[in-house]
């Protein structure tokens, strides 16, 4: 039976560390996420001793720049709110 590799042309990797609210950014981006499951890139998430790990693939650079830069604007965001909130 033969084997299908799919490897993607374009990739990047982000590393957050937001001490305490790391969790909470997660939450709320990987919220957003399960919503678009028509996204043409491909989008890891993965969150462990308060630091996220998003990765993105896709086979179009354009694809990967514009899921990347809303990525970024949602983790900037829910940084915002959290601490608009702060008490």
């Amino acid at each position: 039976m033969p084997v299908l590799l799919t490897m993607s042309a374009f990739s990047a990797r982000i590393e957050i560390r937001a001490k305490e609210k790391t969790r909470a950014i997660f939450d709320s981006i990987r919220t957003d996420d399960k919503f678009y499951p028509e996204n043409p890139t491909r989008t890891k998430f993965e969150v462990k001793q308060n630091k996220m790990q998003i990765t993105i693939e896709s086979d179009e650079i354009s694809h990967l720049r514009a899921n990347l830069n809303s990525i970024l604007r949602l983790i900037q965001a829910s940084e915002d709110s959290i601490e608009s909130v702060k008490i």
